[in-house]
C-alpha cells in the first residue's frame, strides 16, 4: 500500500501562513568559503564555496506580513518580533498533518525564494523515525506536484559527518533532521573540532555558515531548557518556525492556528470517546489506591483512595491515613480490611513513595491500585476485543483494516521466556487469546473477512530487545528502542493492509489487528487505523491523556492508501483504566496546564479584528492588543465576564436577547463593529450551553410579625413540648418478623463490573461528555480467601444477641446467598434486620412529656428573610401565617396552603421547619403542618397535619409510616388538645 496525499484546505493554509510571512523577499542565497584549518597555516589562499540562506526582507516588512497573516487568521496580533533571530509558533492539533505541512513548506520556500539549508529539530528518536517515515513516502507526491523538485534528507549520525558537509556545500535543498540530545552540549560530537574530518571544524561551526531555516517539532519538548535554547541560537538560524499542538511559550507570534477545538468542528480528526470499566463497589476485596504523599516536618500523611462504609452502603472515599493508623477502623468496619493491619511507614522520598502496612498487602507504591487487578484487565481486554470487532463489521465493507493497541508497562506480563529461552505467553497475552477465541466464535462475527486468521497470529508485541535478543522494559529514550521505533515505522503500510492471499498480502503485518507495547514507547505509534487504545498499567500511568489520544487520531485510510473522512467512520475508543469521569475532567486539565484555556477571555482576544482596510494595498488595519484590552476591561466592568474572565449568564442573555452592548467609543471604529465582537464572542463562548434562570422570578419571603401574636401562640402552646421514648419488644414475633422480611426482601447479586462509554466533545468551554452507553456485567465468582465473620459483624451493626441473629438466619433460609458475594450478604442483611427492628419497635414504643418541661426553639420560626422564587410560593392573607408567602417543595403541599387560604374556617396555619423534629427509632421525624380551625359558634381545633400526596397506607413507604405512627404517639403523650391528622388527594383538610 502507498498512502495517497491530496490538497487539504487547512494544511494549505498553515502552508502560505509561512509562505506569505516572506512577502517582498528576492530569491536569494549565499556564498562563503570553507577554509581547510589544517592548511590555513600554510598559505592555501582558496578554500571550497558554502552555500546557505540569505533573507534581505526587514524587520518591519516581516512584521507587517505576519500582522496580516493573523487579521485572516483571526488569531491575536503581535506587536514586536523576537530577537536575536525570528521565531514563529504554528499551532496544529495531533493528528492533523503538522509533519506534512513542515515539509512542503520547505519546498515551497525553496522554490519561491531560493532557500536551500534546513535544519529540523526533534525532541526524541521515535519523532526523528516519524519524520524520516513522512520524509519517505511523501517523496513521489513532492516529485510530481513540484516538478521533479530534488532535495536530500538525512538524520544527523556522529560516524557520518560527509553528510554535514555536503549539508553546507551542495547547491541543492538539503534537510538535516536532528534531536536535540546531540548537540545540547559542549560534549557532544557536534560542538567538538576534528582536524581530520569537515576542513577541521566542528558541525557546528561548519552549519552555522549556512544560516539554516529551523524547524522546531514539538519546542516544549525540545527548546525547554536553557542549554538548548543556546545550542539551537548557536546554529546561526535565519529564521525558526515552531510547530506543536502544545506550545508552553506563547511569547512567539502566532502564524497559525489549529487547535483541538478546530480539528474537532471541522472534523479533521478522529471523535474519540472513553470506555470506562471499574468493580461495583462491594467491599469484598480490599480496594486501596495511594494517590499521594503530603510531609510537612512534622507529620508524614498519606493520602489513600478505599472503600469506607456508611449507613446505607459502601463508597470510595480518599482518606488520610498516618503512622499506626488501623486501616479496619478508617473503612468503618469494613471486613475485607482487617487483614491490611495498620500504617507501619510512610515514604515521601521522590521516585520512592510508598505506604507500608502491618499485614496484607505489606507496601502499596504511590499510584498503585490494590483490588482483583487481573480481573479487571481481562474485563479491559474482552471490551478493547468487542469494540474492535463491531468497528470491523461496519469498516471491513469500506477497505478499512482496524487496528488495535494496547500499552503494557511491564512486558512480562505478554511475553516470557522457558527453562530453555523460548518465548511462552504472558499473562494477558493468555487472556486475550481465550477471550478473543470466545467472542470471534459467535454468530454476529462470522461474516467477518480474518475470522479463520490463527489467533496466535491476530496479535503480536512492539518491544525493544537486549543483546541477546530477549524483549525487556525500556524508557523509550535508548538505542534498543530506535530500532523498535524503525521496525514500527517500516510495518506502518503492511499493518493497514488487510491479509489476502490472492493479492500476495502474506506478511506478519497483514494478519496483525491487535498490537502490545510498552508504554515508554507511547510516541512511535501514530497510525490511522488505530480505532481503539487499552491501557493495561500496573502503576503508575506515565501515558498523558493526551498522548493516549493523539495515537489514534488521523483520519482512517482504505486498502488505497486514501482518507476517508467523517465521524461515521472515524472514532477512537480510549479503553481507559479509569472511569470516564476521571478521563474527561483529567484530559481538561491536561489542556489547561498546556496553555489551552477553554472559555477565557485573554486581553488580546479582539487584537485582530479588523477596523479599516486600506482601498489601494488592501491592507487591513487591527483593532490591536491596546483597544482589545480596553474592550476586555469593559466586558468585565460591565459583568458580561467573571473574575476569570470567562462569559457569564448576563452575558449569554444580553447576546441572546439583543441587549448587548459597546462602548460608543468602538461604534464608530467600524460599520458592523458589534457584529465583529459578537462573532469573536461566540468563538469562545457558547451562548447556549448556559443555563440562564429569570432573576424576575426571585421573590423575598418576609417575616410578619404581627402574625407571631395571638394565633401564632396559641397554636404554638399545643405543639412545643419535647418527649422521650421507651420500647417494649416481643423478642420471638421479631424473630418470625425478622426472618420473613430476610427471605423476602434479601437480594445478593454476584460480584459485577460496571462499563460505560461516553463521547468527549471539544468545545470552546471545555471538554464535554455525552452518554453513549451504559451496562453491568458478570465476571467469573470471586474466590474469597477468607470468609469474613458474619455473625460478630451483624452483632455490631444491629446490636442484637448472638442466639438471635442465628435463629433469624436459619428461618430465613438465606445463608446460601453469603457465600455469593460476603459483604453485600452482610451489609444488607443489617440493614434489613436494623429496618426490621425499628418497625418492630414501633409497635412496642411509648411516649412520654419530658418532666423538665423542655421546649422547641421558637427561634425556629423567626427567620427575617428567605429568598424563593415564584413556582415554589404560595401566597398568605390576613396575616395567617408567620411569612407572607409560604415556601412549599411539592404540589401537594401547594395544593393545601392554597385552601388554607381559601377556607375560612383556618384561622392561622404554619408549615413546620425543618428544625422541628420529633426523635424516633428509625430517625428523626419532621411533621408537615400545624393550623388551628374555628368553625362559627364552636370551640378553636388544633391539628398536625401531614400532606403526603395520598392516604392509602400501602402507598406510604413502611419507614415513612412508622415514623408518622410515632408523631401520633408523640403528640398524644403531650396532651395538648391537638389532634393529628392525614390530609387525603386533592383534598387539603379533610376532618
Amino acid at each position: 500500500m502507498n498512502i495517497q496525499f491530496k490538497e487539504l484546505d487547512y494544511q494549505d493554509a498553515a502552508i502560505q501562513s509561512i509562505i506569505q510571512a516572506f512577502d517582498g523577499q528576492h530569491v536569494r542565497q549565499s556564498e562563503f568559503t570553507i577554509m581547510d584549518q589544517a592548511q590555513v597555516g600554510q598559505g592555501k589562499l582558496f578554500g571550497d564555496k558554502g552555500i546557505g540562506n540569505k533573507i534581505d526582507l526587514s524587520a518591519s516588512k516581516l512584521l507587517q506580513n505576519v500582522q496580516q497573516i493573523q487579521i485572516g487568521q483571526g488569531i491575536p496580533i503581535s506587536e514586536s518580533l523576537s530577537t536575536p533571530f525570528p521565531q514563529f509558533n504554528i499551532e496544529m492539533e495531533t493528528g492533523t498533518g503538522k509533519t506534512f505541512v513542515y515539509l512542503k513548506s520547505i519546498l515551497e520556500l525553496s522554490r519561491k525564494y531560493g532557500f536551500t539549508k534546513f535544519i529540523i529539530i526533534v525532541p526524541s528518536v521515535a519523532i526523528k523515525e516519524g519524520v524520516m517515515k513522512s520524509i519517505s513516502i511523501t517523496k513521489e507526491y513532492f516529485k510530481t506536484q513540484m516538478q521533479g523538485i530534488v532535495y536530500r534528507a538525512f538524520m544527523y549520525d556522529s560516524k557520518n559527518l560527509n553528510r554535514v558537509q555536503g549539508f553546507a556545500t551542495n547547491e541543492d535543498i538539503e534537510i538535516m533532521i536532528i534531536n536535540i540530545q546531540s548537540f545540547n552540549s559542549n560534549d557532544n560530537l557536534f560542538n567538538r573540532t576534528d582536524m581530520d574530518a569537515l576542513y577541521g571544524l566542528s558541525p557546528k561551526e561548519l552549519v552555522r555558515e549556512t544560516h539554516p531555516i529551523v524547524i522546531i517539532d514539538e519546542p516544549q519538548s525540545v527548546d525547554n531548557t536553557e542549554n538548548a535554547q543556546q545550542a539551537i541560537a548557536a546554529l546561526n538560524p535565519s529564521i525558526v518556525f515552531r510547530f506543536s499542538a502544545t506550545h508552553k511559550n506563547k511569547s512567539y507570534p502566532l502564524l497559525y492556528k489549529l487547535g483541538p477545538v478546530e480539528a474537532y468542528r471541522q472534523k479533521l480528526v478522529k471523535q474519540v470517546e472513553v470506555a470506562g470499566i471499574k468493580p461495583a463497589i462491594d467491599g469484598n476485596k480490599a480496594y486501596m489506591k495511594l494517590i499521594a504523599i503530603k510531609a510537612t516536618k512534622k507529620t508524614m500523611t498519606a493520602i489513600v483512595e478505599m472503600y469506607v462504609k456508611n449507613k446505607t452502603s459502601i463508597e470510595k472515599k480518599e482518606i488520610k491515613l498516618k503512622k499506626d493508623d488501623d486501616v479496619y477502623l478508617k473503612s468503618k468496619r469494613i471486613a475485607a480490611y482487617e487483614h491490611v493491619g495498620f500504617v507501619k511507614d510512610i515514604s515521601a522520598e521522590p521516585g520512592q513513595e510508598y505506604i507500608e502496612f502491618s499485614g496484607e498487602p505489606s507496601i502499596i507504591r504511590l499510584s498503585q491500585a490494590l483490588e482483583d487487578d487481573l480481573q479487571l484487565k481481562r474485563a479491559q481486554i474482552r471490551k478493547t476485543i468487542e469494540a474492535h470487532l463491531n468497528k470491523e463489521l461496519k469498516l471491513n465493507p469500506l477497505g478499512i483494516k482496524v487496528l488495535s493497541l494496547f500499552f503494557i508497562d511491564n512486558v512480562i506480563n505478554y511475553r516470557q521466556y522457558d527453562d530453555k529461552n523460548q518465548r511462552i505467553r504472558g499473562p494477558y497475552a493468555k487472556i486475550f487469546e481465550e477471550e478473543y477465541e470466545a467472542i470471534i466464535s459467535s454468530e454476529k462475527y462470522k461474516a467477518l473477512r480474518d475470522r479463520h486468521v490463527p489467533v496466535s497470529e491476530v496479535h503480536d508485541g512492539y518491544f525493544s530487545v537486549d543483546g541477546k535478543g530477549k524483549i525487556k522494559n525500556t524508557n523509550g529514550m535508548g538505542q534498543s528502542d530506535e530500532s523498535t521505533y524503525h521496525i514500527i515505522m517500516k510495518d506502518k503500510e503492511d499493518l493497514l493492509t488487510f491479509y489476502d492471499e490472492a493479492k500476495g498480502n502474506v506478511k506478519k503485518a497483514h494478519k496483525l489487528r491487535f498490537i502490545f507495547s510498552h508504554s515508554a514507547l507511547k510516541e512511535g505509534w501514530d497510525n490511522p487505523n488505530v480505532f481503539q487504545i487499552c491501557t493495561l498499567i500496573e502503576t503508575k500511568d506515565i501515558i498523558t491523556k493526551r498522548q493516549k489520544i493523539g495515537r489514534g487520531l488521523r483520519i482512517a485510510v482504505n486498502q488505497e492508501g486514501e482518507r476517508v473522512p467523517g465521524f461515521e467512520v472515524n472514532t477512537l475508543t480510549i479503553m481507559a483504566n479509569e472511569s470516564y469521569e476521571e478521563f474527561a475532567s483529567g484530559l481538561q486539565k491536561e489542556y489547561e496546564e498546556e496553555g489551552i484555556e477553554f472559555g477565557v477571555f485573554l486581553d488580546d482576544i479582539f487584537s485582530s479584528l479588523v477596523i479599516a482596510v486600506d482601498p489601494e494595498t488592501g491592507y487591513k488595519t487591527p483593532l490591536g492588543q491596546q483597544k482589545s484590552k480596553e474592550l476586555v476591561r469593559y466586558l468585565k466592568e460591565q459583568h458580561y465576564l467573571d473574575a476569570e474572565n470567562k462569559g457569564t449568564e448576563i452575558l449569554a442573555k444580553a447576546i441572546k436577547a439583543n441587549t448587548f452592548a459597546i462602548p460608543e467609543s468602538f461604534k464608530s471604529m467600524a460599520k458592523d463593529m458589534k457584529e465583529k465582537i459578537i462573532a469573536a464572542i461566540q468563538g469562545k463562548f457558547n451562548v447556549d450551553k448556559i443555563d440562564i434562570k429569570d432573576r424576575n422570578n426571585k421573590v423575598s419571603v418576609k417575616l410578619n410579625k404581627e402574625a407571631l401574636a395571638t394565633p401564632f401562640l396559641e397554636l404554638w402552646e399545643r405543639i412545643k413540648y419535647k418527649t422521650s421514648y421507651c420500647i417494649q419488644l416481643d423478642s420471638e414475633a421479631f424473630i418470625e418478623q425478622a426472618a420473613h422480611k430476610l427471605s423476602e426482601e434479601l437480594e445478593v447479586r454476584i460480584a459485577k463490573l460496571e462499563y460505560e462509554r461516553h463521547r468527549l466533545e471539544t468545545t470552546g468551554m471545555g471538554i464535554e461528555t455525552v452518554k453513549k452507553e451504559q451496562t453491568t456485567f458478570s465476571v467469573s465468582a470471586a474466590q474469597y480467601e477468607k470468609a469474613p465473620d458474619l455473625l460478630t459483624y451483624l452483632q455490631n451493626e444491629t446490636k442484637l444477641t448472638r442466639q438471635t441473629l442465628i435463629a433469624i438466619l436459619k428461618r430465613s433460609d438465606t445463608l446460601r446467598d453469603f457465600k455469593r458475594n460476603p459483604q453485600t450478604y452482610m451489609m444488607e442483611t443489617a440493614r434489613l434486620l436494623n429496618s426490621a427492628k425499628r418497625l418492630a419497635l414501633v409497635d412496642g414504643i411509648q411516649y412520654k412529656k419530658l418532666a423538665n418541661g423542655e421546649v422547641y426553639e421558637q427561634s425556629l420560626f423567626l427567620q427575617e428573610d428567605i429568598e424563593s422564587y415564584k413556582d415554589y410560593i404560595v401566597p398568605v392573607h390576613d396575616k395567617r401565617s408567620p411569612y407572607d408567602h409560604v415556601i412549599v417543595d411539592s404540589t401537594v403541599e401547594r395544593e393545601f396552603a392554597q385552601a388554607c387560604e381559601h377556607d375560612q374556617n383556618v384561622s392561622f396555619y404554619i408549615k413546620l421547619p425543618a428544625g422541628f423534629k420529633i426523635k424516633t427509632p428509625l430517625g428523626n421525624y419532621n411533621p408537615d403542618w400545624a393550623l388551628s380551625l374555628q368553625q362559627e359558634g364552636q370551640d378553636k381545633l388544633y391539628f398536625i397535619v401531614e400532606t403526603k400526596g395520598s392516604i392509602a397506607t400501602e402507598d406510604l413507604r413502611p419507614t415513612e409510616l412508622a415514623k408518622i405512627r410515632c408523631g401520633e404517639k408523640h403528640f398524644a403523650a403531650i396532651n395538648t388538645g391537638i389532634t393529628f391528622r392525614r390530609a387525603p388527594d386533592q383534598q387539603a383538610i379533610y376532618f
